[in-house]
Order: structure tokens, then C-alpha cells, then sequence
């Protein structure tokens, strides 16, 4: 988009951003910090998402220890905000510097085999630094996209998640039919797995011991396409600034001889492991509970 199109709003959230990028890393760390002691007083309703997210998945956790953790959780989420300025604005060079990828063998390997390769990655509230670094390492991707409410919102973060390389946004209205088609193509395809879309298409499978209204569409694309599912775990580490993605092996024998049901039951469990090594960083602002089976009274 040139210039003189965009609106006021649009140069001013540019401008914030591109800054927010070209910092300097100290700095982006002293903002996510400032923002953090802020974000619960701003986001009071989110808070409290949090709060009974983590009373719910962690009975057994002491209040103190909640406490703790949702401390921690809005610690990265205002960093991953703040940093979303070097992910779409920074130059690659800062980017490879902050964001540290293992495992990337792992596709290099499916995509010389010329097999599907569903990338699953959780809602981590680093899987934008995990896009950004993969999206410089594969000449092409797609994902599914929810279009911001915002339009100039909207805008941004479509130029900024195809700044790199040639990335397909796949509009969930298109859903598994774009994905279907990408994955034909040879395009390895980022798929999050593990956010609440209403009854339509879910399944209620555990989460923490909880059933959960999940979509069974890992499972069913890597049982009709024999795609590979490669598990995609991003973290923040608190002491550096930096982040660490994970490109783990594909998943064994999935969905082998399981059902449905119990190959997404098996994905939903993979997710509790990933989340207990660093419970602070699931994105918990996210009513993960909202669409409950029959009978049941919502949660929030």
C-alpha cells in the first residue's frame, strides 16, 4: 500500500511499530515491562479469563502459585505485543539474533520427500515469533487467517505475517478447503489447533480434564492426505529477551489405527505436556472453555 493511501491511524500504528522494531533490544524489554504492570489494569476482563483458566487447569496449584503464573503470563504477553514491532519491522538480521530455531530439519526433510506438512502450532503466545523465523526459512507457507476487526489492524498484520518469502493467508471462512489445497500443492501449512470456534464442526475432548470443544482437523487431514504432523512448541525466555521455537519430529503413527476422537484426545494431551514445561506461556486470555456440552452452565 503506498503512503498517501493510508489513513492517519495507519501511519501513526506504522510508525509506533517500526520503532517498536529498530530499538534497541534493551529497550524493547524495558517497554514490554512497562506495558505489563499496565495490562492488567487495562485488560480487567482478560484478567479474569486468566484467573479461572488457571483455577480450572491447575485445581492443584496453590493460589499463590496462580497468582504467580498469570503475573508471568501478562509479562509476555505485553512483550510478544511489543515485539511484534521487530517481527514486522526489524530488520532480519535483529530478528535471527532474537528469535532461535532448532528442529527446521525436520520439514526440510517431509518437503524432500515431497510429503503434506501440517505445522501444529499451539497457542503459545510466541507462535508469532515462531511464524516470523519460519517464514524466513520456507520459501513458501500458508496459514489460516481471522481478519482483525480493525481495518488498518488488519492490514499491518497481513503485511507484516507475508513480509518474508511467499506466505498464503487462508481465510477461515475458506477453512480446511484452502488448507486441503495448499497441502496439495506441496505449501506446508501452520495450523493452531486448540481455540474454541463454537459447537459447529467440534468435538468435546479433555483439556486438563476438561472437555473442550476442539476441532478434530489435525487428525482428519493427516489420515485422508498421510500429511505429516509437526509439532511446533515457541517459548520466551524472561532472561535474555530472546525466543526459542522447537521444530519437534513429526508425530508418530498418527492417527494410525485411533478414531478420530482419540487421535484428537492424543494431540489435546501433547498440549498439556508442552504447557506444564512453562504454564505462563499458553495463551490464557483465550475463554478456551466458552463452548460447553449440553446441559452444562458457562464458565465465564
Amino acid at each position: 500500500m503506498s503512503n498517501c493511501m493510508k489513513s492517519t491511524k495507519r501511519k501513526f500504528l506504522d510508525t509506533v511499530f517500526h520503532w517498536f522494531g529498530n530499538t534497541s533490544h534493551k529497550r524493547r524489554q524495558q517497554l514490554g515491562w512497562l506495558l505489563s504492570t499496565l495490562s492488567p489494569l487495562i485488560m480487567k476482563r482478560r484478567a479474569a479469563i486468566v484467573r479461572k483458566n488457571l483455577e480450572l487447569c491447575f485445581p492443584e496449584a496453590s493460589l499463590e502459585q496462580r497468582q504467580q503464573w498469570q503475573k508471568e503470563h501478562f509479562r509476555v504477553l505485553a512483550q510478544s505485543i511489543v515485539d511484534r514491532g521487530l517481527f514486522w519491522f526489524g530488520s532480519p538480521e535483529n530478528i535471527l539474533a532474537t528469535i532461535h530455531m532448532d528442529g527446521f530439519e525436520h520439514i526440510e526433510r517431509l518437503l524432500a520427500e515431497k510429503r503434506p506438512v501440517l505445522m501444529l502450532a499451539p497457542h503459545f503466545v510466541a507462535l508469532d515469533a515462531a511464524a516470523t523465523r519460519l517464514s524466513m526459512s520456507l520459501k513458501k507457507a500458508a496459514t489460516i487467517y481471522t481478519p482483525q476487526h480493525d481495518p488498518d489492524i488488519d492490514d499491518i498484520v497481513r503485511e507484516g505475517r507475508g513480509r518474508f518469502n511467499e506466505i498464503h493467508l487462508i481465510s477461515r471462512k475458506e477453512g480446511v478447503r484452502g488448507m486441503l489445497r495448499h497441502l496439495k500443492e506441496g505449501t506446508p501449512v501452520y495450523y493452531l489447533p486448540d481455540m474454541d470456534f463454537g459447537r459447529k464442526g467440534s468435538i468435546f475432548v479433555p483439556f486438563f480434564n476438561i472437555p473442550a470443544a476442539t476441532l478434530p482437523t489435525t487428525a482428519q487431514i493427516a489420515k485422508s492426505w498421510h500429511a505429516a504432523v509437526v509439532p511446533i512448541v515457541s517459548r520466551w525466555d524472561p532472561t535474555t529477551g530472546h525466543y526459542h521455537v522447537q521444530v519437534l519430529p513429526p508425530l508418530t503413527d498418527f492417527p494410525g489405527e485411533q478414531s478420530i476422537e482419540a487421535a484428537t484426545t492424543r494431540i489435546n494431551h501433547l498440549l498439556e505436556q508442552w504447557i506444564l514445561q512453562a504454564p505462563s506461556q499458553y495463551y490464557w486470555v483465550h475463554r478456551r472453555f466458552k463452548t460447553r456440552p449440553e446441559g452444562e452452565e458457562k464458565i465465564y
